[in-house]
């Protein structure tokens, strides 16, 4: 199930679209304002984020601007402005799409589906970090001149981390993501397999760590 973010500060527009969309099978979390947003975006797993223009403590452009400087999320911006001035200013905050109020409801599913089958192509994409690469297909990672076959829970955890460079997350969520819903094991299970990947790359792995957030979780972080 993708999760999308709604920031609005109409909460009559944030009911409306998570109405239109809950429909449609997304999980929604709303938020009426940037800053309170940009706190949910470190702490969730959001899969596109729309977010309205003209918001109080920090507007829509701001918030545009700081998820795509962090976070590798496609934004629509929902707007009552059709200026191509304001369009343009949306654009290079760094938004993928653009969408005036009012707006038709189909219209608005067509643009998130869109943007998740391209972002989702661009996530099928072999992973390259640094020294440190990963091939989805054939289940190899390599760093620097060396080929590891990991174990396929080990893989999963590593390439998981390595979609999402610096941003954390809880044991729980590491737990839903890799083992599913139906895991019967507890989060010691994640401590465990997050030894194992240090040990194995700790003396070659120059430019990235497997961080731990004391008392959140863990985090891939680049150097």
């Amino acid at each position: 199930m993708k999760t999308i973010l709604i920031v609005d500060d109409d909460q009559y527009i944030r009911n409306l679209v998570k109405g239109i969309l809950t429909k449609e099978g997304f999980k929604i979390i709303a938020a009426e304002n940037g800053a309170t947003a940009l706190k949910i975006v470190e702490k969730e797993l959001i899969d596109l984020a729309i977010v309205d223009v003209m918001m109080p403590v920090m507007d829509g452009y701001l918030l545009t601007y700081n998820i795509r400087k962090m976070y590798d999320i496609p934004v629509i911006l929902l707007t009552a402005k059709s200026q191509i001035e304001d369009k343009e200013k949306g654009f290079e905050s760094g938004t993928d799409d653009y969408l005036i109020k009012p707006f038709e409801p189909k219209e608005l599913i067509f643009r998130i589906n869109a943007l998740l089958r391209r972002y989702g192509k661009a996530s099928e994409a072999n992973i390259n970090i640094g020294s440190l690469y990963i091939n989805k297909k054939s289940y190899e990672v390599k760093i620097k001149n060396k080929t590891f076959m990991l174990p396929l829970k080990e893989f999963e955890l590593l390439t998981f981390l390595a979609e999402h460079p610096n941003q954390v997350f809880s044991r729980s969520h590491l737990i839903e993501k890799i083992w599913g819903l139906d895991f019967e094991g507890d989060e010691r299970t994640v401590d465990v397999h997050i030894k194992r990947l240090r040990e194995r790359f700790t003396d070659i792995a120059e430019d990235f760590t497997i961080k731990t957030i004391r008392g959140v979780g863990y985090s891939l972080e680049v150097l």
